[in-house]
């Protein structure tokens, strides 16, 4: 005889069985392809493996080598921490203002400014302007300007400086920032209750700030939550912008980060065990950061 519990469970799968028939394609590529492969690297990750010889296993080998012979990780990890506490909440609240001014404009304006801010993110390599633009000869635009300003008598190797290289891979990542999350916004902002505000108004709220705190931003917690996890995916996972800008490896490492890495020891060391390691400690870092923003989300108009 089967438990209570077991039972209640069963009985629950056989009355809602049309909803889960429909969502098992879903859930089986889902197994398949997200949550097989994830524990997969963290299986792979105590083990040495180079895709020839089969894996041995070498136990927290690989996490001890990480943190305590690498130095390249570490300046990696620092880089990668970098982006995520600069770019990762700049970014956020970029995409936030600019679709709560763009939400206020007409509906045919609305569209246009919205494809203006969001094109960046879809165009692909549209970012290599800024190779001309901080080109190292004197035809780059900021060379340019600043030798016929005179503040420099020769150009400057900008992305093969390790003095600049960091900071202009941080600005056109920022640049690029304005996606997903910012089309969700324009969306959640839309969905806004507007009988709310009027409602709001006789309870004593008196300016648009009041609004915004404790209407607005409430009512649209689902996209505020799904904006912050975009941005975090995307401001610890800088890599293509990195590498084609400033190189692989960058000068020094001085724009290395740790998808970068994870790429160095994968797609070429094949050191698959290693490569593993940094994938898991990178998924961890994701995992906790996202809990933190959970829970300051949910903080929100209290």
């Amino acid at each position: 005889m089967l438990p209570p519990s077991l039972r209640l469970w069963t009985l629950e799968v056989r009355k809602h069985r049309q909803s889960y028939i429909l969502l098992a394609p879903y859930m089986i590529l889902f197994l398949l392809f997200t949550v097989l492969p994830v524990c997969m690297a963290i299986a792979i990750s105590f083990t040495n493996f180079n895709l020839l010889e089969f894996p041995k296993w070498v136990g927290w080998h690989n996490y001890a080598r990480m943190f305590l012979d690498d130095e390249v990780f570490l300046i990696a990890v620092k880089n990668t921490f970098l982006f995520a506490g600069i770019v990762g909440p700049i970014s956020y609240l970029m995409c936030f203002v600019f679709a709560w001014l763009v939400n206020e404009l007409r509906p045919k304006v609305r569209a246009v400014m919205t494809l203006f801010f969001y094109a960046p993110s879809i165009s692909g390599n549209v970012f290599f302007i800024w190779q001309i633009i901080f080109s190292g000869d004197r035809y780059g635009y900021v060379n340019g300007l600043l030798l016929d300003l005179g503040a420099i008598q020769q150009p400057i190797i900008f992305l093969k400086n390790e003095q600049y290289v960091l900071w202009i891979v941080l600005l056109v990542q920022l640049w690029l920032s304005l996606g997903v999350g910012f089309l969700a916004f324009i969306a959640g902002l839309q969905t806004v209750d507007r009988t709310l505000f009027e409602a709001g108004a006789m309870d004593g709220i008196r300016n648009r700030w009041q609004e915004l705190w404790f209407i607005t931003l409430p009512s649209m917690r689902p996209q505020l939550m799904f904006g912050a996890v975009m941005q975090i995916t995307a401001s610890f996972a800088v890599a293509d912008v990195s590498t084609q800008l400033a190189g692989f490896p960058s000068v020094n490492y001085a724009a290395h980060t740790i998808v970068t890495h994870l790429e160095d020891y994968g797609s070429i060391r094949f050191e698959m065990g290693y490569a593993s390691a940094i994938a898991t400690v990178l998924f961890v870092v994701m995992v906790g950061s996202n809990k933190i923003v959970q829970k300051l989300l949910r903080k929100v108009g209290d």
